[in-house]
Parts: structure tokens; sequence; C-alpha cells
């Protein structure tokens, strides 16, 4: 994890770099910065994409690079697949970041087995708090986040889809 090494700036400066995608959450937050190190000059970081194919992985690279270049330190950016990106990783900070913007964060994460239903999953209006809530499109702005809508208060908003 992170946190226990962020006793430089670099470091905080590279956790504090918004998703492109979804500027209220850090890259710390979203749980896709998996590492970061100094030493000998380099600034090292392994982040991993929420899915694979994620269009924001290049604009973060350019990001993490700028801080590097910025410190006088070179670069090195590890995109790590595996284990794959799961919701599980968001901190809290991040999904109450998230509802505050106005998109649903992903549910919390179970803390034990998780059992299955045919009931319809419930969503929290981040507008009303309602959770009488349709999903009107699995995809919405990026393909993380699904479109849905209050049935309570009516308003449309998106769904960061837990993973």
């Amino acid at each position: 994890m992170v946190s226990a090494q962020l006793a430089t700036s670099p470091l905080q400066e590279v956790a504090q770099i918004p998703d492109p995608e979804v500027p209220v959450v850090t890259i710390a937050d979203l749980g896709i910065l998996r590492e970061a190190s100094v030493a000998d000059g380099v600034l090292r970081v392994v982040i991993t994409p929420t899915y694979s194919g994620c269009p924001a992985m290049d604009a973060i690279r350019g990001r993490i690079e700028h801080v590097a270049r910025k410190h006088g330190l070179g670069a090195e950016v590890e995109t790590r697949l595996s284990p794959a990106w799961t919701t599980d990783w968001m901190s809290d900070d991040g999904r109450e970041a998230l509802s505050r913007f106005g998109i649903a964060p992903p549910g919390a994460k179970p803390g034990g087995p998780v059992a299955l239903s045919l009931s319809v999953r419930r969503v929290v209006c981040p507008q009303c708090g309602g959770d009488d809530t349709e999903e009107l499109s699995r995809f919405s702005g990026t393909a993380c986040k699904a479109l849905r809508r209050c049935r309570s208060c009516r308003e449309p908003f998106e769904e960061f889809k837990a993973i």
C-alpha cells in the first residue's frame, strides 16, 4: 500500500493526481495507485487500471511523469493488470467524494460470504438519498459507470459500477 510511504513531496503529489475521467477522486482514493517510491533519482510508480484498455491510463502516466520531471527525477511507470482492480480498493474518502459529486459509489465490500438473490439491486440516489432507482443504461460517460434515475426525485445520476 502507498499511505505509509508518502513521506516525500513527489509521492504525495502522485497520490493526489485526480482521475482524468472523474476528477473529484484521486488515483490513490480510486485505488489504482498500487505502489510509489523514490530511489536513485527515479520515481517508480505501479498503477492498475479500473479495466484493461481504460483510456485514462495514458493521461495518468503523463501526470506521473510530469511530477517526476518537476522534482528532477526520472520516471518508471508500470501498469500492472494482475490482480485486477476492484472497487473494493476504493477508499472511504473516494466513495464519499463520488457521492458528493452526484455519482452513486459502488456498494461496500461484503464482510463475508455474499448471498445471491433474484431481487433487484438497490442503489441509493446521491441527490435525495432515496433507494427507489432504476438503471437506464448499463454504460454512462465512461465504461465504469452506469446511468440511473431516481423514481422519487426524478433526477438522473451516474453510478460507479461495483467490480
